[in-house]
C-alpha cells in the first residue's frame, strides 16, 4: 500500500520533472543548432547571391538550384516572377508539405520584393539541412521599375532629408 503510493508519487514527480526539463533541453539544442549555422554567415557570404548570378545560371541552364518566390501574395507571383521559380510564401515555407517541395541536393534561392522578408527563413532552412540563399535586393534587383525598388528609392530619398541621430 504505502510503498506503492510512494513509488507512484516518485514516478509522478519524475514525470513532471522530465516534462518541465525536456522543453528547456530541446530549446537549448535548437539554439545551439541555430547558432552553429548563424556563426558561419560571415564566412559564407551571408548566403546571398546576386541577380546577375541567377541570370547566368538560368542562361546557362544550370540545374543545381531552385528559385523560390516567397512573396506572401500569390497575385504578385502571377503578375511576374523569375523564370523557373516556384511560389511558396515565406510565412508558409516551413510547413511540412512545402518543405517536401524543396530539394536538399540543390541551392534554394529565396526571392521576395526587396530582399528583406526572404531572409526570415534562411537560418531555419539551413538548420534543417537545406543549402538556402537569398537573392540580394529580391525582385527589386530583377524587375525593371519594380515597386520594391521604387519603395527603396523613396526610403533613401526620405532619409536624405532627415537628420536622424547616428551614435559613434
Amino acid at each position: 500500500g504505502e510503498t506503492m503510493k510512494s513509488f507512484l508519487k516518485g514516478l509522478i514527480v519524475l514525470a513532471i520533472t522530465i516534462a518541465v526539463a525536456l522543453p528547456v533541453f530541446a530549446q537549448d539544442d535548437i539554439a545551439k543548432k541555430m547558432n552553429d549555422v548563424l556563426t558561419k554567415g560571415l564566412e559564407e557570404g551571408h548566403w546571398q547571391v546576386t541577380a546577375d548570378e541567377v541570370y547566368m545560371w538560368i542562361k546557362t541552364e544550370q540545374k543545381d538550384f531552385l528559385l523560390v518566390d516567397v512573396r506572401p501574395n500569390p497575385s504578385e507571383y502571377k503578375e511576374g516572377h523569375i523564370p523557373g521559380a516556384i511560389h511558396i510564401p515565406y510565412n508558409e515555407i516551413l510547413k511540412a508539405e512545402n518543405l517536401k517541395r524543396l530539394p536538399k541536393d540543390k541551392k534554394i534561392i529565396l526571392v521576395c520584393v526587396t530582399g528583406q522578408v526572404q531572409n526570415l527563413p534562411i537560418v531555419s532552412l539551413r538548420v534543417l539541412g537545406y543549402d538556402a540563399y537569398t537573392m540580394a535586393f529580391g525582385h527589386a534587383a530583377w524587375i525593371k521599375n519594380y515597386r520594391g525598388g521604387e519603395a527603396m528609392k523613396k526610403a533613401i530619398e526620405k532619409a536624405a532629408t532627415k537628420n536622424y541621430p547616428v551614435a559613434k
